[in-house]
């Protein structure tokens, strides 16, 4: 029966996904055979819902194949998981996982729970990786991101995952705090924004807590799950305390997921020794989702709200929002409450009427346009601002161009000054001039308070 089943899961590999075979099948184990009758482990009860609802019919049709009908499966949790993963840490000389104190539960933390970490962030309801739509946009991202989750790294335990605001970064960051934590693998799970990494840090210095602060990210962390890492850009205090917290994870073996919106190369004011340590793990990248997975996407979220959309309606939505997921939710949520407020029937053109209202409400903000607008405002024209002039009515027009270019578009700093004929260096220099004359509250401070708020409403 052994060899039954090692066939069994062959044959199933070939027919699902890579990233649903490794996140579902792979884990399932035989306990016990015996004629028509099958014990099979799986991690924790959630995942034996899963297995149920999902692949005990494939199951059954594979066995089928092979010659054995009329089969009886039986899914029980791995008992001796935990026990198998402290001896395996003992081995390999990582910290010990000491649980804090808890509150003892009838059941454990599954996906699909707000759970609170010792940091007290929660994690989203929805942010698992059976909720996550893969496409070619993000196969690799997502493949990485489960496989750090799984511990099969290949000898890498650092992950940088890159992407524009709305695309997943967020959701397969928490995705891995997710599966670790309903596996049982650590609870010693620390998700936390750069943002909040820094004030906390400052908080710890006025109290004169700051070794509680150092022991709690460098001595009882298992899994540091950092988003947004481009807010660090300029602060250096924090980026030396970072730089030293990640020497000691590296040390003792520890996960690490960053996520943001640039490479650590291109974000500005980031000193050698964070950015190499930033550097030291896989990078991988999410792009826009394409035309077919912006339908899986749009058809996931409608079955999961409950949704019942026909599919010209679903296809055209995807069709005319192509940016990113947010706003893909933003026209699925905007046509299926208008429909329901107005009692109107959902078609096409309900599905106009909204998106109609969206796009004007989010005018594409590009380089382009604000370089257009810029050379309007002060008089020059597009061949002045990329131009090799020094004089000062270009020069200082072509800074506060790049400087909003990098605040209202997600383009890199490297695009931004190439876009402007101009070196990397030279567009980070750009940035932090404009920056100290605003602090300054000079006359550039009202030219930048007057252009943003044109970027902001749309007069472009």
């Amino acid at each position: 029966m052994e060899s039954f089943w090692g066939e069994v899961k062959c044959q199933i590999k070939k027919t699902l996904p890579d990233y649903s075979y490794r996140m579902w099948i792979d884990p399932v184990e035989l306990i016990k055979n015996d004629n028509h009758n099958v014990k099979l482990s799986s991690p924790n009860a959630y995942s034996i819902k899963r297995l149920k609802d999902n692949y005990l019919s494939i199951f059954e049709e594979e066995f089928s194949k092979l010659g054995i009908k009329d089969i009886h499966i039986e899914f029980k949790v791995a008992s001796k998981r935990k026990s198998c993963e402290n001896e395996k840490n003992k081995k390999s000389g990582a910290y010990p996982a000491v649980a804090f104190p808890m509150k003892k539960s009838k059941q454990m933390d599954i996906p699909g729970f707000n759970v609170k970490f010792n940091n007290g962030r929660m994690f989203k309801r929805g942010f698992t990786f059976d909720d996550f739509v893969v496409g070619n946009n993000s196969n690799f991202a997502y493949s990485a991101s489960l496989s750090l989750a799984q511990g099969k790294t290949n000898g890498s335990s650092i992950l940088y995952l890159l992407a524009k605001t709305g695309l997943g970064k967020s959701h397969l960051s928490q995705a891995v705090g997710h599966h670790i934590m309903a596996n049982s693998l650590s609870k010693r799970v620390y998700y936390i924004t750069a943002e909040e990494f820094t004030n906390e840090m400052i908080f710890s210095l006025k109290n004169n807590t700051i070794d509680r602060f150092k022991e709690k990210y460098r001595k009882k962390c298992d899994v540091l799950i950092l988003e947004n890492v481009h807010f660090l850009s300029g602060k250096n205090a924090t980026q030396n305390e970072l730089a030293i917290t990640l020497d000691y994870l590296l040390e003792a073996d520890k996960k690490i997921i960053f996520s943001g919106c640039e490479l650590p190369d291109d974000i500005p004011k980031l000193n050698d020794q964070l950015k190499s340590r930033l550097s030291l793990g896989l990078v991988t990248q999410i792009e826009p989702p394409d035309y077919e997975t912006r339908v899986r996407i749009l058809k996931k979220k409608s079955k999961t709200f409950g949704y019942d959309f026909p599919n010209n309606v679903t296809e055209y939505i995807a069709q005319e929002l192509c940016d990113d997921v947010r706003q893909l939710e933003s026209g699925l949520f905007g046509v299926a409450a208008k429909g329901h407020l107005m009692r109107y029937n959902i078609d096409i053109e309900l599905a106009k009427s909204v998106l109609s209202n969206i796009a004007k409400a989010k005018k594409r903000i590009t380089i382009e346009s604000i370089k257009k607008l810029v050379c309007k405002e002060f008089s020059i024209t597009e061949a002045d601002i990329v131009s090799a002039s020094r004089k000062k009515r270009i020069v200082k027009p072509r800074q506060m161009a790049i400087f909003l270019s990098r605040r209202y578009t997600d383009q890199p700093i490297k695009r931004i000054g190439t876009f402007y004929n101009r070196y990397h260096a030279t567009a980070i220099y750009s940035i932090n001039a404009v920056e100290k004359e605003l602090k300054q509250k000079s006359v550039l401070f009202e030219q930048m308070k007057y252009l943003s708020k044109k970027i902001e409403a749309g007069n472009l």
